[in-house]
C-alpha cells in the first residue's frame, strides 16, 4: 500500500543552499526528478524571483557546488525553468528514487529549507528510508504520514471534512459560476450553517488549497 510522507529538510543537507542564501527571496519548485543512472539526479526546477535578479540567479546556479550542467529551458520574466544535475549532498534524493523506488511528488525550496511530499511504494521502503537518514545523519523532519489508498483526497490539500464538503457543495450548486447559480445564503442553508460560518469555512479552505498547491510548503489552518 502506497504511503505518502510530508516533511522538511535543511537546504544545507539537500541542494541549492548557496543559491538560496545568495539570491534574496528566490524560491525553487521541482517540476520532476529523474535518476537516469545510479547516484545521478537530474531535476527539472522552476525558480521564481524578481525579474531584475535573473543574471544574479544564473551566476549563483553556475557557482553552486551542488549543481552541474545547468540549462535554462524557459524564461517567463520572473520564473525560469532549469534542467540541472545535482552532484553533492543529494544522498536523500538518490536513496528515495533508486533504493526505495519512491516518487518525489512535490518539493519546494525557499529560505533555508526544502519541503517535500514523497510517495513510497510501501511501509517497508519508508522504514528503510528512516533507517538510512538515521545512519547517515540526514535530517528529515516528518510533518505528516498517510496511506495513499486509505486517505481521502481532501487530506492531500490540508482540507478538513467540513471544508471539503463546503467546496464540493458550492461547486455542484454553481456557486463558482459567472453569474452564480446559488447565493451564499442559499448555499449556507443547503449546508445547514450560518452565512458567516460558510464564509469563514470557504475562506479557510481557499487558503489551505493555495498553501498546498501554489504556495507549497506553508501549512495554513
Amino acid at each position: 500500500m502506497g504511503t505518502i510522507v510530508v516533511g522538511r529538510t535543511p537546504a544545507s543537507d539537500f541542494a541549492l543552499e548557496r543559491t538560496l542564501d545568495r539570491v534574496e527571496g528566490v524560491e525553487f519548485e521541482i517540476e520532476r526528478v529523474v535518476a537516469p543512472e545510479a547516484g545521478q539526479v537530474m531535476p527539472y526546477v522552476w525558480a521564481a524571483a524578481d525579474s531584475d535578479q535573473a543574471d544574479e540567479l544564473e551566476r549563483a546556479l553556475s557557482d553552486d557546488p551542488t549543481t552541474d550542467d545547468v540549462e535554462r529551458l524557459a524564461d517567463l520574466g520572473d520564473e525560469w525553468l532549469y534542467r540541472m544535475e545535482w552532484v553533492e549532498r543529494t544522498r536523500f534524493v538518490v536513496h528515495v528514487l533508486v533504493d526505495a523506488q519512491g516518487t518525489i511528488m512535490d518539493a519546494v525550496g525557499k529560505d533555508d529549507e526544502w519541503w517535500l511530499r514523497v510517495l513510497f511504494p510501501d511501509r517497508d521502503s519508508l522504514s528503510a528510508t528512516y533507517d538510512f537518514c538515521e545512519t547517515n545523519d540526514v535530517p528529515f523532519d516528518v510533518d505528516q504520514i498517510y496511506q495513499l489508498e486509505a486517505a481521502p483526497r481532501r487530506s492531500q490539500y490540508g482540507l478538513t471534512e467540513e471544508q471539503y464538503e463546503a467546496l464540493v457543495t458550492a461547486f455542484e450548486h454553481g456557486y463558482y459560476e459567472v453569474p452564480r447559480s446559488v447565493s451564499g445564503e442559499e448555499l449556507a442553508t443547503e449546508l445547514d450553517i450560518s452565512h458567516q460560518a460558510l464564509s469563514e469555512r470557504l475562506r479557510r479552505a481557499y487558503r489551505n488549497l493555495v498553501s498546498r498547491t501554489i504556495i507549497v510548503g506553508e501549512d495554513i489552518r
